[in-house]
């Protein structure tokens, strides 16, 4: 035998494609789920303003926030590029997940108040926070969106291929002490009506959409984002009582009220007559 007993095996994995999850709907957020998707990946993106048709690279476009709910057969990669709408509650849903990688894009100072927001008010351990790469993606120079997914990808792949020098994702999302914020990271309302006008900034908050809520007083209060539910918690009697007063004030300096016929035509109501005439 001219082999001489012995054998050669080449062995050509193929493994399956990586899963790549984006949080909103943001330029970034766009050009990551273009090139990413041309890269190999397979795209999902989450946000509920989002656009099936704007995103045709995706393989899934979800219209909503649970990325704490979507089922994976492999830990997905997950960016979060909300760009300070909804980046908390998008950073702790994947956080809290057994995922691959978690990256925030976000200025080092906007990194560095979603990371002290993580310890002041989740519970989540330390080991957890510290694996949230922000900002996300490697130091290029960016400046365009594309430029950005591009250092983003490249991080990405050096996590995949085991050359990041960064500890990606440190284990299960075990949690340290008290979960402040709910089991699935979203508080939940203690009574059935909820104050949909945010006390914090004045907006109103549509119900479908009241997702950040807090109690006080027996009273559960939404807000617009979660840095206005943030700055409510740590006083919630100053932002209650602000309100009472402004509500207050209008009401002193409106108008006296008018009869339901002076108010619906703007005429003058009719003198009232007796029964017997």
């Amino acid at each position: 035998c001219h082999s001489g007993g012995t054998l050669e095996i080449y062995v050509e994995p193929h493994l399956p494609a990586p899963h790549l999850w984006v949080a909103g709907t943001t330029p970034i957020a766009g050009a990551l789920v273009a090139l990413g998707a041309a890269s190999g990946w397979r795209v999902t993106l989450f946000d509920p303003v989002a656009d099936t048709d704007a995103f045709p690279a995706a393989e899934a476009v979800l219209g909503d926030r649970d990325l704490h709910l979507r089922e994976f057969d492999a830990p997905p990669y997950v960016v979060v590029a909300t760009q300070g709408v909804w980046d908390e509650e998008a950073v702790l849903a994947a956080l809290r997940r057994d995922v691959a990688y978690v990256g925030l894009v976000a200025s080092p100072t906007r990194a560095a108040v979603v990371r002290q927001w993580l310890r002041d008010e989740t519970g989540l351990a330390e080991e957890r926070i510290a694996a949230l790469r922000a900002p996300a993606g490697l130091d290029l120079g960016a400046e365009t969106a594309e430029d950005v997914a591009i250092s983003i990808l490249g991080e990405l792949v050096q996590v995949r291929r085991g050359r990041a020098t960064f500890v990606a994702a440190p284990g299960p999302a075990t949690l340290a002490g008290r979960d402040t914020a709910g089991a699935q990271g979203v508080p939940r309302p203690l009574v059935d009506d909820i104050v949909l006008v945010d006390p914090v900034c004045g907006m109103t908050v549509e119900r479908r959409d009241a997702r950040h809520l807090a109690e006080y007083g027996g009273v559960v209060y939404a807000f617009c984002q979660m840095g206005c539910r943030t700055r409510f918690i740590h006083d919630p009697a100053a932002f209650v009582a602000a309100v009472s007063s402004a509500a207050s004030s209008a009401a002193s300096s409106a108008p006296a009220a008018s009869s339901p016929a002076s108010v619906s035509s703007g005429l003058a109501a009719p003198e009232p007559t007796s029964p017997e005439a």
